[in-house]
């Protein structure tokens, strides 16, 4: 919700015809991803469990605009909707969130850090074979208050959440790409609408963030290539050198962390999906098989 309020906001400050925040009436809609907390998303069918609600609500006019966390949108979408814009983009990177350390290194041996993300628990156990991974689940302020009861050593959260509510001085570290890399789309807003629908298109046209959308279409041109599932680890994320180009990391491992494949591209801006396709055709061609089973 704290990102539809910014989408409407957004909108109130680019678009003449809502130029007004009440203008744009928002409609919060439950998904099976948020109703499910007891079971890893894997088992409930993927990351398209946070958007196929919005994207029946887009399909039958209910709602003009979906908001979504980008990175929980999957590469191909229903068939009549698109992805018409991305917001500026938060910080990418994770947070740890622990009251005994301020790093992954400095966990106590053995410690239980819970998380629902393969793509985190692969790069955890990679580095700390010895911590514990444990199923946590549920919304920032569920996730902090399960640490705070004990079920867990040690969580990570997206620093971007953290920021949009506030709550940054939460995170004991913020961690750097080069320790965990975030999730390909993670800190981004990305704003579906029906394909065919030309106001909403322009409306999108007019709040779209150009850096954001190049670089999160790189990532997710990577993640359409690997064809992964809530099964795969996968990591990625392209940012904008202070040359002006872009700079794509990438990752794909095995949920147990005993296999890794890491590699990196640098191109022009304006090529951000042939570097992500390229990208992801590397870790393809390196990694088993049955990663991507």
């Amino acid at each position: 919700m704290a990102q539809a309020h910014e989408a409407r906001d957004t909108f109130a400050g680019a678009i003449d015809e809502v130029s007004a925040p009440d203008a744009v009436a928002l409609t919060e809609i439950s998904t099976t991803g948020d109703q499910v907390q007891d079971r890893a998303l894997a088992e409930l069918g993927g990351k398209g469990l946070f958007a196929k609600e919005l994207d029946a609500a887009l399909l039958d006019g209910r709602i003009d605009v979906g908001v979504h966390s980008l990175k929980d949108l999957e590469t191909a979408l229903p068939e009549g909707t698109v992805l018409g814009a991305c917001l500026a983009r938060e910080d990418p990177r994770d947070a740890l969130i622990c009251a005994a350390a301020d790093s992954i290194d400095g966990l106590p041996r053995g410690a239980a850090v819970g998380t629902a993300s393969l793509r985190r628990q692969a790069q955890l156990l990679h580095r700390r074979p010895d911590l514990k991974v444990v199923l946590l689940r549920g919304n920032v302020q569920t996730r902090l208050a399960k640490i705070a009861a004990g079920e867990a050593d040690a969580t990570f959260l997206a620093l971007a959440g953290l920021n949009r509510l506030g709550m940054a001085d939460k995170a004991a570290a913020v961690l750097s790409p080069d320790e965990l890399l975030p999730a390909c789309g993670q800190g981004a807003i990305g704003l579906t609408c029906r394909a065919d629908d030309q106001r909403a298109l322009g409306w999108l046209r007019a709040v779209n963030h150009t850096e954001t959308m190049a670089r999160v279409s790189a990532e997710r041109a990577m993640l359409a290539v690997l064809d992964g599932s809530c099964r795969t680890p996968i990591g990625g994320l392209a940012e904008v050198l202070s040359s002006g180009e872009l700079r794509l990391r990438g990752l794909v491992a095995r949920a147990d962390g005993s296999e890794l494949h890491a590699a990196e591209r640098i191109g022009a801006l304006s090529d951000a999906i042939l570097l992500g396709r390229d990208l992801g055709e590397e870790l393809r061609g390196r990694a088993a098989d049955d990663l991507f089973e």
